[in-house]
């Protein structure tokens, strides 16, 4: 594992706005999308939130269903055996819940298994985002569920390699985007509720260091105003980009927290929804953003080449 940064608790920086340029709508008429994944062929996997479905966006706009898990498909990612993992956050409490789980899509047939519904008895409330690590194993985010009055706090699970789950942090508040800095030797995740940036030390697979979950000093970042913050990537110099909610934008954090920069959307493409983002392309050089509320997915150039994915 490399070395990581040194903590810097959340304070007071001077956070700079861009607008994106060179944007093009790959697609429309999305239902809540999220958790996107460039494949080789150049087409683009989103969850549909709404939908209860996986679908590939093809070159041309078009867009064919994958799969239909039902719930509430979230985060994904390519594992090592080729298969899509899928963050199913059980669809929302009371109408149509199912329970959370983690499930895997076969992208030839179409055929999806779940894989882990509890870990130790505790049942998964609303899994949310992933990410493998070099060892094959994966980290994933569980935001936890808002039942009315009552609600279920987050955690953040790691599953081995082997299929071992264990829950690594908790509690953790509404933990939702989840990535890793080059090296993989830094775990990043995103709070929904507070839009706090929190990185913690990886010193094995599935091991962190032990501070405390709600100790100060994970906190990189903090965004103030009315925001949330969504699921993330890591780019190539090691800026963690975190979809922004309510604000309507992507929110660039450098590693150490002193450097932040919010790229937003360009004039008639606003969207207080702004989900995820993925890269791929040439170089990896294009950054592909799921916008939610108006069920867009959008590409444009990124001023950094985003990081080279494990799987």
């Amino acid at each position: 594992m490399t070395a990581c940064h040194p903590r810097v608790a959340t304070r007071s920086v001077e956070i700079t706005v861009r607008e994106l340029s060179g944007v093009s709508v790959l697609a429309e008429g999305l239902e809540f999308p999220e958790g996107p994944i460039v494949l080789d062929d150049g087409s683009v996997l989103v969850t549909e939130i709404a939908g209860g479905r996986l679908t590939r966006v093809r070159q041309d706009g078009a867009k064919e269903v994958v799969a239909s898990p039902g719930g509430g498909p979230n985060g994904a990612a390519i594992g090592p055996d080729g298969w899509v993992y899928l963050c199913n956050n059980g669809g929302r409490w009371p109408d149509v819940y199912q329970g959370g789980r983690v499930e895997r899509v076969n992208l030839t047939t179409g055929k999806t298994e779940v894989l882990y519904t509890q870990c130790d008895g505790h049942p998964l409330s609303g899994p949310n985002d992933i990410v493998f690590d070099s060892a094959g194993g994966f980290w994933f985010t569980d935001t936890g569920k808002f039942k009315g009055r009552l609600r279920d706090l987050g955690s953040v699970y790691y599953v081995s390699a082997d299929g071992q789950i264990n829950e690594v942090i908790h509690p953790a508040e509404s933990p939702n985007g989840i990535g890793l800095a080059p090296g993989g030797g830094r775990l990043y995740y995103a709070e929904t509720v507070t839009a706090r940036l929190l990185a913690r030390t990886v010193t094995g697979p599935g091991r962190l260091d032990d501070v405390p979950p709600r100790d100060p000093s994970n906190v990189i970042f903090g965004l103030p105003g009315m925001a949330g913050f969504d699921s993330l990537a890591v780019d190539g110099a090691g800026n963690i980009c975190v979809a922004t909610l309510v604000q309507g934008c992507i929110t660039v954090v450098s590693p150490d927290g002193s450097v932040v920069t919010q790229f937003r959307m360009p004039s008639g493409l606003e969207d207080r929804l702004v989900t995820n983002l993925c890269f791929g392309g040439p170089d990896d050089s294009t950054a592909y953003i799921t916008l939610a509320e108006t069920g867009r997915l959008i590409s444009c150039p990124w001023p950094e080449r985003g990081l080279a994915l494990n799987f």
